[in-house]
């Protein structure tokens, strides 16, 4: 029985990266140690984590004068962590792009000392679009400017990033990092859950410019970027075997060929899908075309009966968690770097299956 798996996080893992971390689950590369019971401090898991930022920087073409940290909290906690390091005393920038973007927005307005100015909301059109972004909109005083370059719930994203002068762009790349093309030093700090295209939850990973490190004064080590780059990821104990398994399918990435291959890959998934929902007599996407997301795409009938019939005939058809966020109804397909291309196309036929039934009624 095949299973397809369209679930937005945790999301669906390469079975070939499984099968390895089954394999070595006991014994890790003959130390008679699995990694789950393994000192974070040893040789060999130092070997691991090295190993991992190593294939990380080559993937993501990450210049010598980024940090790479792998932190805990999800992106949840970099929301609160990023204004209180870089944005006390000062004003914090930020683009309104769904509900990702609002939380990270709340979550700034909560910090004591930080002033937050929302530039730009596509909340007019229930978030369906991506707004324009200029220099000028720019307070080039700020602190920096933050975006979400992919909306996980609405299934929006940046196709390409702002020029915001010289105001360092922050971005909240949770559900597409390693699935698109971004230039790591159009940015001053990349955050992300790698509960999507990285690994299991419980990992997150911060990619942030030497020059952002600042002295402002943060009360909670835990809490400090310069903490924890000085530590290297370890002022307390990682989470080791998300770590592990990170490595693992950085690995399988490289060998697909990089992220120029899995682009390719991701791009071809999602125009078979939407090419289905555009010459659809019942299905459609509420979202503009030229701000679509390729890693999440919800789609709708119109008729909310349809919806929830459809989405149980899916699941009857073992396909597994379809059924789109309660905020947008409907369906959503999250089409990650591990998900099958033979799942798109069981998708499809099962939509014109649906719609053949449905679309003279």
């Amino acid at each position: 029985m095949t299973v397809y798996n369209f679930s937005a996080g945790p999301a669906i893992l390469p079975k070939p990266v499984l099968e390895k971390a089954q394999k070595e689950f006991l014994d890790y590369n003959g130390s008679q140690l699995s990694v789950m019971e393994m000192s974070h401090r040893s040789s060999i898991y130092e070997g691991i984590i090295n190993e991992a930022e190593a294939r990380l920087r080559k993937l993501m073409a990450i210049p010598d004068n980024y940090h790479v940290l792998f932190l805990q909290g999800g992106a949840s906690l970099q929301f609160s962590m990023l204004p209180l390091n870089l944005a006390v005393g000062k004003k914090a920038l930020y683009v309104n792009t769904g509900t990702w973007a609002e939380k990270a927005i709340e979550a700034a307005q909560s910090v004591p000392g930080v002033e937050v100015e929302v530039i730009a909301s596509s909340e007019d059109k229930n978030f369906t679009y991506v707004p324009k972004i200029t220099k000028e909109m720019v307070d080039q005083e700020a602190a920096y400017l933050h975006i979400t370059t992919n909306e996980t719930i609405g299934g929006i994203a940046f196709q390409e990033i702002p020029d915001a002068g010289v105001v360092p762009i922050i971005a909240d790349m949770s559900s597409n990092i390693l699935s698109n093309d971004y230039k790591v030093t159009d940015f001053g700090m990349i955050y992300g859950g790698a509960q999507k295209n990285i690994g299991p939850s419980g990992v997150t990973v911060v990619i942030i410019r030497d020059d952002l490190l600042n002295d402002a004064p943060v009360f909670a080590p835990m809490l400090d970027y310069r903490v924890q780059a000085k530590n290297k990821s370890m002022y307390n104990t990682p989470a080791t075997y998300g770590i592990y398994i990170a490595n693992l399918v950085f690995e399988w990435l490289e060998d697909l060929g990089g992220v120029p291959a899995i682009l390719k890959a991701n791009q071809e998934k999602a125009q078979l899908l939407y090419d289905a929902i555009d010459t659809s007599p019942i299905f459609s996407s509420p979202i503009a075309k030229e701000d679509r997301s390729i890693n999440n795409i919800p789609f709708v009938t119109g008729n909310a009966e349809w919806d929830k019939e459809f989405n149980q005939i899916a699941l009857a058809a073992n396909m597994q968690n379809l059924k789109g966020h309660r905020s947008v109804g409907g369906m959503r397909a999250s089409l990650y770097n591990a998900f099958p291309k033979e799942g798109v196309v069981a998708l499809v036929d099962l939509m014109k299956k649906f719609e053949e039934e449905k679309a003279g009624k």
